[in-house]
């Protein structure tokens, strides 16, 4: 068996391969695994990344392999999809649906979520494009524009008053479901927000752009869009076996910069943060990647012998990122 990575990472979104470029200029030995199930493929563009606004996902992550190719020391692999995370010798050994074996001194988790669509007729037809669910993301394209919200939780209305910076042209949709309070109802109407209690029967719209909802009973509804309040799930089935107690529908608390409190392993992206923009979890990603290299640098000094040490390990910077 080869002798293993300085550090693996698990999952090729903006976390996983902003880490992969920090640690590569750190010249490690970087294996990433990516089983290209991301959380905005289906989506047109990226709302709010710096210099990559309205970039469409697809294209941001075919730029960034692109530069990952000029370190030597990274390595991409792509539709690999990991089932189980076991301690290694040292660091970490994963295991791939097809029994491949890899291992890596460090662990870096950056899997992602993955949403839960409402459940409507035709709604992941028009998910990514019509049905949205992050107003920071996508709903300044629909500024001005009728705007439905769905649900009946308090998680709904949140999303429905918040809205209002975008449009005062809304609407929240309970799908025949009734839980909202008297004092709720006023704060709708105070706020300009229409209600309708029908049961949605259907999405219509021209390929994937939204442009009605159809009722049981009533008028159709003419929209822009559709948002949701995503009770995403968080991907770490990897984490959970080797330790961690997880609940997938919370993103997982780490310490500063992704550790957790396993030693060597991070978590970085949407999974660990309850801001979940790309733009953050490349942040998060090379982050993560300054405390994993950082710990490489420490127990390689530490494993030198005494006259050739340039440095005590714990002298080592803490957390100058400029």
């Amino acid at each position: 068996m080869s002798a293993p990575f300085d550090a693996l990472i698990v999952g090729g979104g903006p976390a996983g391969l902003s880490a992969a470029l920090m640690l590569g200029r750190a010249r490690r030995r970087v294996l990433l695994l990516d089983s290209g199930e991301q959380r905005n493929r289906s989506s047109h563009r990226i709302g709010g990344f710096l210099t990559r606004d309205g970039c469409p996902p697809r294209a941001l992550l075919r730029v960034a392999r692109q530069q990952l190719r000029a370190y030597p020391t990274l390595e991409l692999r792509d539709a690999v999809e990991i089932v189980s995370a076991t301690p290694g010798t040292p660091g970490f050994q994963l295991c791939s649906r097809t029994g491949e074996i890899f291992l890596g001194r460090k662990l870096l988790i950056a899997s992602g979520v993955t949403d839960s669509l409402p459940p409507i007729p035709d709604a992941e037809r028009f998910y990514g494009c019509g049905v949205l669910h992050c107003p920071y993301c996508d709903a300044y394209e629909q500024r001005d524009k009728a705007i439905a919200v769905y649900g009946s939780s308090k998680e709904a209305l949140a999303l429905a008053l918040e809205l209002t910076g975008w449009t005062s042209r809304l609407c929240l949709l309970s799908n025949g479901v009734t839980q909202l309070r008297p004092a709720q109802r006023r704060r709708l109407a105070a706020s300009g927000i229409a209600l309708r209690e029908e049961r949605i029967i259907a999405l219509k719209g021209r390929g994937r752009q939204l442009e009605r909802i159809i009722f049981a009973e009533g008028e159709e509804l003419a929209v822009g869009a559709l948002f949701f309040h995503s009770e995403g799930q968080a991907r770490l089935e990897l984490a959970r076996g080797l330790g961690l107690n997880i609940d997938h529908r919370k993103p997982l608390k780490t310490a500063g910069y992704g550790k957790t409190k396993v030693p060597g392993l991070y978590v970085a992206g949407d999974a660990s943060n309850h801001v979940q923009f790309a733009i953050v979890a490349a942040a998060e990603g090379a982050s993560a990647a300054f405390a994993i290299n950082t710990e490489l640098l420490k127990e390689d000094i530490a494993g030198l012998p005494r006259r050739r040490r340039t440095a005590r390990p714990e002298a080592l910077p803490a957390g100058n990122t400029r």
